[in-house]
């Protein structure tokens, strides 16, 4: 009885302390993390996802999220290329073609993603594409020209990435000779691409990430790291249609998606996400109707991942767009002109159907003498063709020209029109879910303020804006002598000196060195050929 007694006792003393005490003495809660997932889908037309649609048989999950639209346009161009629209939706600045990280005058700014990362946040890119390709290099290095892999790739390993997930090995790699076999067992040598001779690999294992390079090392490999690369293909990762029977070791889109999103959630702060389908775009530019439906709906099935990530948190925003249109893909064509009334879905689903492999997957499996053209044209769902049409598919001279008599074949069968094999300029589909989300009809640079602004941090004011500075002036100006030795050379360095200090800044690193210490530094140094830009804290 005495101890009831006592523990009532304690009970109310301690009620009324708490009562007593002042605000600032009770903890506080800290904010729940913000995640933000950004989808960009490839050079996706509105036509190709409705086909889609019926080709599934069920809605789309984007369909599910549809709130607005795109404007894609770039600063020069009524149709914009991907560095130009990835520069767009990272930055927040319209830019030019080919431009990577880089406004119109021709010098970096900084991305939504890097703006995270430097707020405390982690990140991490998934993409189909080696990794280095437009859109992903848009939002994790500074570039004049979209192809300069080698120093984009160089610049994503020392951006300080949590995860990366994607095809482009060749270019982490130093310069050496690959010997292989092809399927006639002759021997191929192809030569891969690091030609300032850096292993970039070597780099990524010493910065402690979990490597992989297998589908079965990502799903079941139990991390040892919280920092995670994988990388699946020296090139690009297969259509999701040739995959599942080509090659089951890559990945799938969504299965990369689960997993950045896995390792990135253990945060406290929260994380920032860029996924990447990269390859609806590359099936469009070929005007292959079924590579292109394959890898919307792979797309689709990574957002599926993003969308039950983000329902189950509700404090994460998924935004899902396409960064410009492909191909001028439409349901009907010029044949179609005197019946389109009385066309089905069917008519344009079934001839889409009998296809196995996309039309790079079927002409992979062509033999040099070609006997299996027919299997070849089969696996394609190019079967009972008439003697004129297979003439056309025989007479063929090199296989770029077979692809192009099959995708012409298969659009005729299947009642579609194409107006392009480049880009187009209308305006896409805008998908967005979760706090903050964009909506209506908007500017593609309009994203990334978005994005910025649920996560606290501006690119646009304060210390972000002008991150860059040319390094030559800024040190000059300082009393330093500066030069950079190497200009031509494939490892540049800007070299500063004042009395006994030398600091050197090496292209594309997030360090110096100032006499023989080296310092850290929190992004990387950028050299456009002409002018070496560093940041600096004064």
């Amino acid at each position: 009885m005495k101890t009831l007694k006592r523990l009532i006792t304690l009970t109310i003393l301690l009620s009324l302390l708490s009562f007593s005490l002042p605000t600032s003495c009770l903890l506080a809660a800290p904010p729940p993390p913000k995640n933000v997932i950004l989808m960009i889908m490839d050079g996706t037309n509105s036509d190709i996802l409705t086909l889609s649609r019926w080709y599934r048989g069920t809605d789309l999950q984007l369909d599910k999220i549809l709130v607005g639209g795109v404007r894609t346009y770039s600063a020069q161009s009524a149709i914009t290329d991907s560095a130009a629209a990835g520069s767009a939706m990272a930055s927040g600045m319209k830019t030019k073609a080919d431009y990577i990280g880089m406004n119109p005058d021709g010098r970096p700014v900084l991305t939504v993603l890097e703006g995270a990362r430097l707020s405390g946040y982690k990140t991490g890119i998934v993409s189909t594409s080696p990794i280095q390709h437009a859109t992903p290099a848009a939002f994790t290095s500074h570039a004049l020209n979209r192809d300069e892999f080698g120093d984009i790739g160089e610049q994503q390993v020392y951006q300080g990435l949590d995860v990366v997930l994607g095809g482009g090995a060749a270019w982490l790699k130093p310069q050496a000779k690959d010997h292989t076999k092809d399927d006639d067992g002759m021997l191929k040598t192809k030569q891969v691409s690091r030609e300032d001779g850096e292993n970039l690999v070597k780099e990524i294992n010493s910065s402690k990430y979990d490597m992989v390079l297998k589908r079965d090392g990502l799903l079941k490999r139990p991390p040892t790291s919280p920092k995670l690369w994988g990388v699946f293909a020296d090139e690009d990762i297969s259509y999701e249609l040739d995959r599942k029977t080509l090659k089951p070791e890559e990945p799938s889109l969504a299965e990369m998606t689960r997993t950045a999103i896995d390792r990135l959630s253990q945060g406290e702060k929260g994380f920032f996400l860029m996924v990447e389908g990269s390859k609806v775009d590359w099936a469009a530019h070929k005007n292959d109707p079924v590579g292109m439906i394959s890898e919307v709906l792979s797309f689709d099935d990574a957002a599926r991942e993003a969308l039950d990530f983000a329902r189950k948190d509700g404090n994460t925003m998924v935004v899902a767009v396409t960064d410009h249109g492909n191909s001028g893909l439409t349901l009907g064509n010029q044949g179609t002109n005197g019946h389109y009334k009385t066309l089905p879905a069917g008519k344009f689903i079934e001839p889409l159907k009998k296809a196995k492999l996309t039309v790079k997957g079927a002409t992979s499996q062509l033999k040099k003498d070609r006997s299996n053209v027919k299997e070849v044209l089969s696996s394609y769902g190019l079967e009972n063709l008439s003697k004129k049409e297979y003439c056309a598919m025989e007479g063929a001279d090199s296989v770029e020209d077979l692809e192009s008599e099959m995708v012409k074949l298969m659009a005729k069968r299947a009642n579609l029109g194409f107006t392009t094999h480049g880009h187009t300029g209308e305006d896409v589909f805008l998908y967005a879910y979760g706090p903050g989300k964009p909506v209506g009809l908007i500017e593609n640079t309009a994203i990334p303020k978005v994005i910025s602004s649920y996560m606290g941090f501006s690119l646009k004011t304060g210390p972000f804006a002008s991150w860059y500075v040319d390094g030559v002036t800024f040190y000059r100006d300082k009393g330093y002598k500066v030069q950079v030795e190497g200009r031509t050379s494939k490892n540049p360095v800007m070299v500063v000196k004042r009395g006994d200090e030398v600091l050197r800044f090496p292209e594309n690193k997030n360090f110096y060195w100032r006499n023989d210490e080296k310092v850290g530094l929190k992004s990387v140094n950028v050299y456009d050929g002409e002018r070496f830009y560093v940041h600096v804290e004064e």
